[in-house]
């Protein structure tokens, strides 16, 4: 189980892949719970998740090489929060919007980088990465707002305004038209506005930088190199980096 869920063979790559996909799938039903929660089927397909998730942490806890270190990772407990989402729906389905962090998850996983070597995009991994993490926190403070401002509201509707709020506020273009009342909404706010522009601020910096590689300089340890570099700019000491000859 360790080498498909870490390996770089061709098994390891399918079954991470098939992973990659099933977790895309699960989040857009999240996505969609706004709109699903009232129909008879959401249950059904919640449960069916919740049967998922639990054999999927049991399989991540065998290939774990230690469970104190597996037990450490944010993610792990995140899931199985999730997971308790899953099982109460009536009564966390609050909190449901923190299951958009698998996103995230998705992207910290080999295969992600691999998929986007196979697509053409290794050069532009960072703009990528970048752009999720600011998807994962609009989707996350959309989801923060809505269950806290808009739960009670008509579901579709509701949730398009806490989308609307949350890209007023994190553009810092500010409307007013939707508003959070109380002390509570406007701390929502500021906190949105200040960790908001500075993703974005980080995405645009990813998209108009010269773009680099990463390998670390076996000398002083920087990371980071120009594509073309023949000697690390830090400690001057020949570099090797692995080129395709693209």
């Amino acid at each position: 189980m360790t080498s498909l869920y870490y390996g770089r063979g061709k098994a390891a790559v399918r079954f991470q892949f098939a992973m990659m996909v099933i977790d895309l799938a699960i989040i857009g039903f999240f996505l969609a719970g706004p709109y699903l929660r009232n129909r008879p089927s959401y249950i059904v397909i919640d449960y069916a998740i919740a049967l998922w998730m639990a054999l999927e942490l049991a399989a991540q806890w065998s290939a774990s090489t230690s469970t104190r270190r597996w037990m450490a990772k944010p993610i792990t407990w995140l899931d199985i929060f999730v997971f308790c989402t899953l099982l109460f729906p009536q009564w966390l389905f609050n909190f449901a919007f923190l299951r958009v962090v698998r996103i995230w998850a998705v992207a910290q996983r080999p295969i992600f980088r691999l998929m986007l070597k196979r697509i053409g995009l290794r050069e532009q991994t960072d703009v990528v990465k970048a752009f999720l993490n600011f998807i994962v926190f609009l989707f996350l403070v959309t989801g923060f707002v809505y269950s806290f401002f808009f739960y009670y509201e008509d579901s579709g509707s509701g949730f398009i305004d806490a989308l609307y709020f949350t890209v007023a506020t994190v553009t810092t273009t500010g409307f007013g038209d939707v508003t959070l009342p109380g002390t509570f909404g406007k701390l929502t706010s500021v906190i949105t506005m200040i960790i908001g522009i500075s993703l974005f601020v980080r995405l645009a910096q990813a998209i108009v930088r010269p773009h680099k590689v990463t390998f670390p300089c076996p000398q002083c340890g920087l990371n980071r190199h120009d594509t073309d570099a023949v000697h690390c700019k830090a400690c001057g000491h020949i570099l090797n980096i692995p080129d395709e000859g693209a």
